[in-house]
């Protein structure tokens, strides 16, 4: 559940997610980025605050969307409670007029569903220079370098053609799928070709977000189904 840095104590995680598969998913990406461990995981409001009373937090890895409130209230409730711990917000949320309040209550990155490891692990690190940084700067420029640490190098990790909305729409059909989906059944929940969901639900399979395996018991060549594990990735 943890990984540490030579270089100085953990940053100290809470993984705030009303999602129980996507919070495992969650703890155990946090746990593999070197410098971080996760001290806890709240799946509401409530949980989040008593996980915070009890527990010493650095960063909040926090869902918006939470089953008894937003998540920028209990944001508001801890900046009042005088809890300063910085949060990235892990959210589908894109009102950027939601962006702007969680900016000002502490909200230091965001990073839209569906991601994957790779992007997660880009943010902590990320974070992590922005938080070593110490001392007092040299200038202008070496104050644009500390915040500069916090920006993405580029706005999307997606291979060219795919988009982020169709993306998370196939996510979201093959995860409530339970027993899985071809490309095909895929296609016609989320309103694509099939040629074109096989392409989202591969890349789903590259990034250990979903495997695939053969169907069998029809006439002519087996489809390929594809299920979600994100729970054990």
């Amino acid at each position: 559940m943890s990984a540490t840095d030579s270089a100085g104590p953990a940053i100290r995680v809470l993984v705030v997610e009303d999602d129980p598969v996507a919070a495992d998913a969650h703890q155990l990406y946090v746990g593999r980025v070197p410098g971080f461990t996760v001290a806890g995981v709240a799946h509401s409001r409530v949980e989040a605050g008593r996980a915070l009373e009890r527990t010493d937090i650095d960063l909040i890895l926090l869902d918006l969307y939470l089953p008894d409130g937003h998540g920028l209230q209990l944001l508001r409730n801890l900046r009042a409670a005088g809890h300063h711990a910085d949060v990235i917000a892990v959210t589908s949320a894109r009102d950027l007029t939601v962006v702007r309040e969680g900016v000002s209550l502490g909200v230091v990155q965001y990073v839209l569903k569906p991601f994957t490891f790779a992007t997660l692990r880009d943010r902590l690190t990320r974070y992590a220079e922005f938080r070593a940084a110490a001392g007092e700067a040299s200038g202008q420029e070496e104050v644009d370098r500390a915040l500069g640490a916090l920006r993405a190098p580029q706005p999307s990790s997606l291979p060219k053609g795919l988009s982020a909305p169709t993306l998370e729409a196939v996510t979201r059909a093959l995860r409530a799928s339970g027993t899985g989906l071809t490309a095909a059944e895929a296609g016609v929940q989320v309103g694509i070709s099939r040629i074109t969901a096989r392409r989202y639900l591969e890349h789903l399979v590259t990034n250990g977000r979903a495997e695939r395996s053969p169907q069998y018991g029809q006439v002519g060549r087996p489809e390929l189904q594809y299920r979600w594990i994100a729970a054990t990735h």
